[in-house]
């Protein structure tokens, strides 16, 4: 797997993002990336194999908005197995990538796999994070650009309920956002009171 060349291709690919993706920008896909590696060093995930399909993973989890915002999921699979088997992945390799981006779509569906779980959190790490605020600001910017979400609250009515229903996969998450995703809920419902 030549995980570099995925790599450099994806960062390629991702500038080529609509601007209106406030949140959902190379710098997600970077943040994603970053707190993966993290949550993997801390979750003692060592095999090799294993971390470069996270990481090839994480990098392609959001690659499907370079052509569609709706089922984003599934084209960023669709990039993947149209690329990858020329970077030396190979089907197998791919398929376990596809999973991974899947159980990244709303709502998440990790299941049983650690190294989804490990994904899953890494997407959503900014829930329990003190940058919570400003971050959710840029997803209402950019449904607001596409004509989701024009209320104020609703989109108030809309985090209490994601943050409620929302939950972290991995021991290493629930230690170090839970706390503050709680902290941001409670803040959250006294908008809406």
């Amino acid at each position: 797997m030549d995980c570099q060349r995925a790599e450099t291709y994806v960062l390629h690919q991702l500038q080529h993002l609509s601007p209106t993706l406030y949140y959902h920008g190379l710098h997600h896909t970077l943040d994603v990336v970053a707190q993966a590696e993290s949550l993997a060093d801390a979750e003692g995930v060592t095999d090799a194999q294993e971390r470069i399909l996270l990481r090839t993973a994480a990098f392609f989890h959001d690659t499907g908005f370079l052509t569609t915002y709706q089922g984003h999921e599934e084209a960023g699979c669709a990039l993947a197995r149209q690329v990858l088997p020329d970077m030396g992945y190979t089907p197998e390799q791919i398929k376990s990538i596809c999973q991974l981006i899947m159980a990244t779509q709303m709502p998440q569906n990790p299941g049983t796999s650690h190294l989804a779980q490990i994904l899953c959190d890494a997407d959503l790490d900014y829930l329990g994070r003190p940058d919570f605020l400003p971050i959710s600001n840029t997803l209402l910017q950019e449904l607001q650009a596409r004509g989701k979400m024009q209320a104020l609250r609703a989109w108030q009515e809309l985090q209490v309920k994601f943050l409620s229903e929302h939950c972290y996969w991995t021991r290493t998450a629930l230690q170090r956002r839970e706390a503050g995703k709680q902290a941001h809920l409670a803040a959250a419902r006294l908008k809406v009171m």
